[in-house]
């Protein structure tokens, strides 16, 4: 490979990092809110599909994708609310219901979006930040959509509020001490349930992602587990807002290999290439299992701290 190509193949895996790991990134995101508050919510897929196809079906019908995008969060608040509604229940298990919001949301979404499958929406608009090259792959890789933007900003102020405010700081001994909330009068059920059902409105905006950007469209296989996959990173980046935004863009360089070596040619192997968030997935589970941080850091109310 000439150092010309070997450039290409890096900005463009920049570029595809950036575009791959946004739904991730808003995913994880919600999925840590919900797990300092004490709650686990596997569900998220569920908010991640019907997000994409509400936000098509929003951007569709109104001619604005930005209010396709807030329809999308707000059907994830719905399913979230929903959950966390359930889970306070006496004797039920949040991993269960999770899974079963998971099918209830994809089911949802399947039954409503047929009749968008064909038709075309308004898209997202990216920010050109490749202008300065006159290559067309480099300008074409660095178009960043702003949801990424809104994400690390979104990540900086959860790190920052979860650390120093009265609100971060009920939700983080809610979910470490049940207890000890309830001894200071803090509502158990509620700070779980506002922080399940902000958790699914972000998992949403993920979702609109996916269909009004990347890959652009609506169909029934849009999203490809990344929502299972995204859970999984919150406990890599060991419930940590920043350190989820570097997950998801390491998820996402895994997932922009392949297109990134086919730009220059180099098809051999695409498939393999493909899977390697799938397999990277795997491996993350396998040493979170065995690390002593993330035993360390997790929230002392989750089930898998028990």
């Amino acid at each position: 490979m000439s150092e010309s190509g070997f450039f290409i193949v890096l900005i463009a895996m920049v570029g595809g990092a950036i575009r791959v790991s946004t739904p991730f990134m808003f995913v994880a995101l919600g999925e840590t809110l919900t797990e300092k508050s004490g709650r686990i919510n596997l569900g998220l897929e569920g908010n991640l599909v019907l997000g994409a196809m509400v936000a098509y079906a929003g951007s569709y019908q109104t001619g604005s994708p930005w209010l396709g995008v807030l329809f999308a969060g707000l059907s994830g608040l719905v399913l979230g609310a929903m959950h966390g509604w359930i889970c306070k229940l006496p004797k039920v298990n949040d991993i269960a219901v999770g899974i079963a919001f998971m099918s209830f949301g994809t089911g949802l979404a399947f039954f409503f979006g047929k009749p968008y499958i064909q038709p075309t929406a308004p898209r997202l608009e990216a920010i050109p930040l490749g202008g300065w090259s006159s290559n067309p792959s480099i300008a074409q890789a660095l178009q960043v959509n702003p949801l990424f933007f809104v994400g690390i900003a979104l990540a900086v102020f959860m790190w920052w509020a979860l650390a120093n405010t009265r609100w971060g700081l009920i939700v983080r001994m809610t979910g470490d001490s049940a207890a000890s909330a309830r001894a200071m009068g803090v509502s158990i059920d509620l700070v779980r349930l506002m922080a399940t059902a902000a958790g699914g409105f972000l998992a949403g905006v993920g979702g609109a992602f996916l269909s009004l950007y990347y890959p652009g469209s609506w169909n029934e296989g849009l999203s490809s587990g990344q929502g299972l996959m995204a859970v999984a990173l919150v406990i890599f980046a060991r419930w940590d807002p920043i350190r989820c935004v570097w997950a998801a863009l390491l998820f996402g360089a895994a997932g922009a290999i392949g297109p990134a070596l086919q730009s220059i040619g180099i098809s051999q192997g695409y498939y393999f290439f493909n899977a390697a968030p799938y397999i990277l997935t795997l491996f993350i589970m396998i040493a979170s299992a065995r690390s002593k941080s993330a035993a360390r850091d997790v929230p002392g109310e989750l089930s898998l701290a028990k």
